[in-house]
């Protein structure tokens, strides 16, 4: 399929004038207020809607905060027959009177039509090539008819969006709990078996069009979002801001932040551990340090001291899980969460405080700079490999973990740790004044260990190496310790020059791009739902940086040239409020990063990694205030 041609033209969808929509949007909402008809007079749809009945099968659909949204769908011979059906059939709704329809700044009209309808079925159906009856969440929907009956079944594409779903089996779930199979059986797969064992059923996948009204006027949406159609710096620093200051709202007074956020559900239920208690929900250290960092950045580049204050209350609380343990005769300290010491909690406080510090000039935290640094060192092999835990309930009973078999190590591998530590080392050497012997003794065992990592980790474990590289802390690690000549090794160089090429291999670019909103998000194999990843992203700036650092102007532009096009795929994880439509409480999700672009789900990382990489990506061509 020639995917420029048909993103090009979708490109110039997108650029009409929708006033056509925006006033048929107030013309439904006045007759929802007035209990009248809607006339199509002096409206123009052409090449906005081409309404055919035969394909346009009609939405309304109201939301409004806390409300369960209300909708009714429609096909008519006329567009305006259609439309007045919808709104008869909302209006006659017992729930219709809990709508503050006359408010547009509290009720919101979702507009959506279909297009480009054609009859598939389970066997073509699929969500992992690109095809004409792949499976889009947020772009395809699907169409569930009954042969004997006539009666249809839609899953339309901004469903994805609303029920929080990015899986070709959750939505036909969701259409097969609507038919008399749904009742056959409890088990999913075996609902799945018996449709595609069905001659009762025909599907048709088809795209839709979808606007949705915000305060005064309507908005077209993409996926569920708003589109944006280039990268601009100004977006880029909003959004950081904006997320900095979701962060400070949502701390918890021990210094904590709220750890998860499903927009959704309106809950702080994590998918990863569903049955944790409301009085007992699962918190991560290495995440909230994550949360802090962004804080320190967030201070940097505006000097308020909200950000400041926040990020020195996270701090304390990661002062309040450190343990003390001796090393060589000195003070070591180490985060303990969870029952389990990794090497990645410590070594994310130690970059955290060091940030802290570089920033502040402020050496409160001196004593557990340098017990990190202490304790990491101890948790380094002779060959220059970490050992990734010093405590974990599932080893020696719990007890430290002094030594480790090569099993033990395997098991318990982690791509990050080793970098988190690394990078916060660097940070040490490069800026820690006041203790020449102790950054004698880092910069000693740093060269060891970059040295096994960059050189034996690859042999070693070359079964747990993927296409997509995911060691983006190791690459910021590098471009931190090349700030020291000595560690301008050409391997240490190039471990990151090779990963970011690897990693622009494996991006969809705008003319490749299945979708408008692919580019910029990266894929293991060709054909993956896209990955709009701030993680990676921050390792790619880092190689930027790195890179120009070493003069290498031709590669830093094509990493930068890379890192605009990774943050224009990112702007729409952005919960704007013209997005938030769907959510049951806008005003806590407002400012968030989600993970996906339709799944509601906000973590503190993954508000943190975008967060990061967006304001690293801001200085490359804007300095800090």
């Amino acid at each position: 399929m020639d995917y420029k041609e048909f993103n090009d033209k979708e490109r110039a969808y997108y650029k009409q004038d929708f006033s056509c929509i925006d006033m048929l949007l107030r013309r439904i909402r006045n007759a929802f207020i007035h209990n009248v008809t809607v006339k199509m007079t002096n409206l123009n749809f052409n090449g906005v809607w081409d309404f055919n009945s035969k394909t346009n099968f009609t939405y309304i659909t109201l939301f409004q905060a806390g409300k369960k949204p209300l909708r009714y769908g429609s096909i008519r011979s006329t567009m305006e027959d259609t439309i007045n059906r919808c709104i008869s059939k909302i209006s006659a709704s017992e729930r219709f009177k809990e709508f503050d329809i006359d408010n547009p700044e509290k009720c919101r009209i979702l507009l959506e039509f279909t297009i480009d309808k054609k009859l598939t079925d389970l066997k073509h159906l699929q969500g992992e090539k690109f095809t004409e009856h792949r499976f889009e969440p947020g772009i395809t929907g699907l169409e569930l008819k009954n042969v004997f009956s006539g009666i249809p079944i839609f899953y339309m594409p901004t469903d994805a969006v609303v029920n929080s779903q990015m899986s070709l089996n959750q939505a036909l779930i969701t259409m097969i709990k609507k038919t008399p199979i749904g009742k056959m059986t409890n088990s999913n797969p075996e609902r799945i078996k018996l449709l595609s064992e069905s001659d009762d059923y025909e599907m048709y996948i088809f795209r839709s069009r979808a606007f949705v009204t915000f305060h005064d006027k309507t908005i077209p949406i993409y996926r569920g979002n708003i589109l944006y159609p280039e990268f601009n710096y100004d977006i880029l620093l909003m959004q950081f801001i904006k997320t900095s200051d979701w962060l400070v709202e949502n701390m918890y007074e021990d210094g904590r932040f709220l750890y998860y956020y499903d927009c959704a559900e309106d809950n702080f239920k994590d998918h990863e551990h569903p049955n944790r208690k409301e009085d007992n929900l699962y918190y991560n250290d290495l995440r909230h340090c994550g949360g802090a960092i962004t804080l320190l950045k967030a201070y940097l580049q505006t000097h308020n001291e909200k950000y400041l204050s926040a990020a020195r209350k996270a701090i304390n609380f990661t002062v309040s899980i450190s343990e003390e343990q001796d090393w060589e005769g000195e003070k070591a300290y180490y985060a303990f969460y969870n029952r389990k010491a990794k090497l990645g909690g410590t070594g994310l406080a130690l970059i955290m405080m060091m940030q802290y510090r570089i920033i502040t000039g402020d050496k409160t935290f001196d004593k557990y700079i340098k017990g990190y640094a202490r304790h990491l060192m101890s948790r380094m092999c002779p060959s220059g490999e970490f050992m990734g835990y010093y405590i974990h309930p599932l080893y020696h009973n719990g007890e430290p973990l002094l030594e480790m078999t090569d099993e033990e190590r395997k098991a318990t591998f982690s791509f990050y740790y080793p970098g988190e530590a690394l990078l916060g080392l660097g940070l040490f050497m490069n800026h820690f004044e006041d203790d020449e012997n102790l950054v004698a003794q880092v910069r000693t065992k740093s060269k060891i260990a970059l040295d096994w990592i960059v050189n034996e980790r690859p042999k070693m474990y070359a079964d747990l190496f993927t296409a997509l590289p995911s060691d983006a802390w190791l690459m910021q690690a590098i471009d931190e310790f090349a700030n020291d000549e000595e560690f301008r090794k050409e391997d240490y160089l190039n471990f990151v020059y090779t990963d970011a090429q690897s990693m622009m291999d494996r991006m969809y670019l705008e003319d490749e791009a299945p979708y408008i909103d692919y580019a910029g998000g990266f894929y293991y194999e060709f054909g993956d739902h896209y990955y709009p990843d701030g993680a990676r992203s921050e390792g790619l700036v880092s190689a930027y940086y790195l890179a120009k650092k070493m003069g290498k102007e031709d590669f830093a532009n094509k990493v930068l040239a890379a890192c605009k096009l990774a943050a224009k795929c990112q702007f729409s994880l952005f919960n704007c409020e013209e997005y938030t439509f769907s959510h049951k409480n806008p005003k806590r999700s407002e400012n968030g990063i989600r993970f996906k672009n339709t799944r509601q789900w906000v973590r503190v990382d993954s508000v943190q990694h975008v967060a990061c990489f967006f304001i690293r990506l801001y200085w490359t061509e804007n300095k800090p205030a």
